[in-house]
């Protein structure tokens, strides 16, 4: 395993944090260990195109499919792209774009009707490229995107089904995948109504689905309690999934990034990531990781979970440095960025960088029915280089990165 090069460090002298949205809390000076001559937000990035140098391949896909993974991946590249000035993860990007958008916006394999939630994250990093290099069909491909989330199927208190064949269900998942895009759509293309269904969204997830008791959220939500997964008095899932949780964690700092300053559920939404801040640090390993199944570590069975680690660690981090998040906070997402190179990052014969540990996949009910049990999550395949923890991990590779400067 790679470790943090230890013979040389620096300080970061970190400026004022803002506590929630208003109170000042200075943050310490923190020792940061030195990263290497190549930034892992590189390494990792420069990695993933060699695996995959077509785009379409990402997921270990064997034909071109437009999947939620393909957006978080390109969304990845380009916050590459945009904090070190590497052309080519743009370039990439593009590329991707160019072979499944036609001239007339059309996205090859997407399906409006569908009403997958999933498939709508894709459009936050078109609109990057429709703004950057102006192409219409790019503008398209967007609005088809939004025109899905006019029309999706919503619960009786407005949220979005997670899909048309997941009734009545809400899942912390479809949070990530649904909410940043309509936010930056919304700044994109001055649709301002839009940011009040996205907050509704975020604080539904949390009247329905956080727990005082462990501080965490659970997986998913069924309003109509009929699902065999689901609580028959709450209607939620039993077990607290780790990258679900991250999921939502993510979608809470991006959302915030586009929510104006002056809406009047922002300060909700900050309570809303400071309270999972503190809730997740509890189940923190002193490897500075956490398990497939947040609260079970000692549990048979169970694993330390490279992709919820690698989102956890973002949040935090970003949390921290835009203000929402405290000291203690940015300590833990330190600590976490530290452990997860020293727990699931290997060096290849090639000179890339794979990412080790990630969960292959996780759901509820659909054929075979997934009951939501501890043994179901912790018995899911075990990947490699999933994008869903390559993506997190570039994010938040950037984010510690930032702290050298």
């Amino acid at each position: 395993m790679l470790k943090l090069l230890k013979n040389s460090s620096f300080v970061l002298l970190s400026g004022a944090l803002l506590l929630g949205c208003s109170a000042e809390k200075s943050v310490e000076n923190i020792e940061v260990e030195s990263v290497p001559k190549k930034d892992y937000s590189i390494w990792m990035a420069d990695s993933e195109i060699a695996r995959n140098p077509e785009g379409w391949t990402i997921d270990f896909n064997q034909k071109p499919k437009w999947e939620y993974t393909h957006g978080l991946i390109m969304s990845s590249m380009q916050a590459v792209w945009k904090q070190k000035g590497e052309q080519r993860f743009y370039d990439y990007t593009k590329k991707f774009a160019d072979f499944m958008v036609d001239s007339a916006g059309n996205i090859l394999t997407y399906k409006k009707s569908d009403f997958n939630i999933d498939r709508v994250n894709g459009g936050k990093f078109l609109i990057n490229l429709y703004e950057e290099s102006g192409e219409q069909k790019y503008k398209l491909a967007v609005d088809e995107l939004r025109d899905q989330m006019r029309t999706h199927p919503r619960n009786k208190e407005n949220g979005f089904w997670h899909k048309k064949i997941y009734p009545h269900q809400m899942w912390l998942d479809g949070l990530y995948m649904g909410s940043p895009f309509l936010a930056q759509y919304a700044t994109a293309f001055d649709e301002p109504a839009l940011f009040d269904d996205v907050a509704n969204q975020i604080l539904l997830m949390d009247k329905y689905g956080y727990s005082e008791e462990t501080g965490l959220y659970h997986h998913a939500w069924d309003e109509s309690k009929e699902q065999k997964w689901a609580d028959p008095e709450t209607g939620l899932s039993t077990n607290y999934w780790g990258r679900s949780i991250g999921w939502f964690a993510m979608a809470l700092v991006d959302v915030l990034d586009f929510l104006p300053e002056d809406h009047p559920k922002r300060n909700d939404i900050i309570a809303i990531a400071q309270k999972l801040a503190k809730g997740i640090q509890r189940y923190q390993t002193p490897e500075g990781v956490w398990y497939q199944v947040v609260d079970q570590g000692t549990r048979e069975g169970n694993y330390l979970e490279s992709s919820a680690s690698g989102m956890f660690t973002y949040f935090l981090l970003k949390g921290a440095e835009k203000g929402y998040l405290d000291q203690d906070d940015f300590t833990a997402g330190k600590k976490a960025y530290e452990g997860m190179l020293a727990e699931f990052i290997r060096e290849d014969a090639d000179g890339g960088i794979s990412l080790t540990n990630v969960c292959g996949v996780a759901g509820l009910g659909g054929n075979p029915y997934r009951d939501g049990s501890y043994e179901y999550y912790v018995g899911e395949e075990i990947r490699v280089n999933d994008p869903k923890g390559v993506g997190p991990f570039i994010l938040a590779s950037l984010q510690y990165e930032s702290l050298a400067k």
